[in-house]
């Protein structure tokens, strides 16, 4: 039995040799480690320094700052060859270019980038950045934490919640948003870089997370924080809007990761329906499991066709927005199904951990809430089809 060749979607000869490297590595070197990363809760930091000798962290990045000079599909097919055996691992890469470093790429001054960006991309260093707080997430109006300027300082007090990368024995800061003043009433909110060991600033207990338990969550506080002025991370009161055409990018990888992760429960599937014996025949032989897998090997294609058409239009510098949300929605579905197919394919062992599908199952479902949940990327396709702007429909006569 054999899977469409992931690799047949009009890549470069580059992009196909990085995606092979890439899978290679994740088979070699994450795979065997995954189950006990897992059990015990620990980002393996040894694998995260192979990914950054390897350059996966400046994937995206020019050479003059010290990326690699691809692209943005180019980080997606390393995430969606990561996701296939190892979703922590996916996501600590996927979190450490789009929320870690691409947003002092983008936003931050020379010094900041020629400070922050080097160890960032080298995988020497990683850093979190903290927008979900309690009460407060997507909806930015909810903003609770401050930061009021007292001289040349900034002083910050508030809390975070579900920060990727904030607690690791390499992490050099956090980027969090803050409300920073108020106009016409409005709430103005900005970002700024809070370096780790700042007094007052203080990183959480990791989360006890359903799944994901190789990745690095913790809670953090701001108890009068102080950083310099000059952390302020791009223009002030734009921190919001700027998080959101980040987060736009993170789509596409997020939607790279869950096909790696749709794609590794149907490699695991039809690896176990191929050789499981029941009543003295194969698995696979029944027409029941056929037709699943089959349904398995459609959700994965058409997840990859919807991530790369989006990294392809983010690429070329086109509008991409809608077609982020769309290729998440589609591939965080194929995610979950596929893992729950997967898991009733394996029975009762499907549901112990050793075994990557129980993991995948677990792991799955933060793939349909992080990074805009699922209805917030139907509310963005509605949005890019018009139909919240159409008028309210007259009210007619009442029979």
């Amino acid at each position: 039995m054999a899977i469409l060749d992931p690799y047949d979607h009009g890549l470069t000869d580059e992009e196909r040799e990085l995606a092979r490297m890439a899978r290679a590595f994740a088979d070699e070197r994450v795979a065997p480690q995954a189950y006990e990363a897992d059990r015990t809760k620990t980002l393996p930091l040894g694998i995260v320094a192979e990914m950054g000798e390897m350059g996966l962290f400046g994937l995206p990045f020019p050479e003059e700052v010290g990326g690699q000079g691809g692209t943005y599909l180019a980080l997606g097919l390393a995430i969606e060859a990561l996701g296939r055996v190892d979703q922590s691992i996916a996501i600590t890469l996927e979190a450490g270019v789009s929320l870690g470093a691409m947003p002092i790429h983008r936003f931050g001054t020379d010094a900041q980038r020629a400070e922050l960006l080097p160890d960032l991309l080298a995988g020497r260093a990683l850093a979190g950045f903290g927008l979900t707080e309690p009460e407060a997430g997507s909806d930015a109006g909810a903003t609770r934490t401050t930061a009021r300027r007292d001289g040349d300082e900034w002083v910050i007090d508030g809390a975070k919640q579900f920060i990727t990368n904030s607690g690791t024995a390499i992490t050099r800061f956090v980027t969090v948003t803050a409300v920073t003043g108020v106009e016409d009433g409005r709430k103005e909110i900005s970002t700024i870089i809070v370096p780790s060991g700042t007094p007052g600033f203080t990183v959480g207990p990791a989360y006890d997370k359903v799944g994901w338990h190789a990745s690095d969550t913790h809670p953090l506080s701001f108890d009068g924080a102080r950083v310099p002025a000059e952390n302020l991370l791009g223009e002030r009161g734009r921190g919001f809007a700027n998080f959101l055409s980040i987060l736009d990018e993170g789509r596409i990888a997020i939607a790279a990761l869950a096909t790696g992760a749709a794609e590794g429960c149907l490699e695991a599937a039809l690896d176990y329906a191929g050789s499981r014996i029941v009543f003295g025949e194969r698995l696979g032989t029944r027409q029941s499991i056929q037709f699943t897998l089959a349904r398995m090997q459609q959700r994965v294609h058409l997840s990859r066709l919807a991530w790369l058409h989006a990294a392809r239009l983010r690429d070329a510098g086109r509008p991409f927005a809608s077609a982020a949300a769309l290729a998440k929605l589609t591939a965080g579905d194929a995610a979950m199904d596929n893992a729950r197919d997967a898991t009733q394919i394996f029975g009762g062992n499907g549901f112990m951990n050793e075994y990557p599908v129980a993991r995948h199952y677990r792991d799955a479902k933060i793939l349909e809430i992080g990074e805009g949940t699922t209805e917030v990327q139907l509310l963005v396709i509605a949005r890019a089809l018009g139909l919240t702007a159409l008028p309210p429909v007259a009210a007619g006569p009442v029979a």
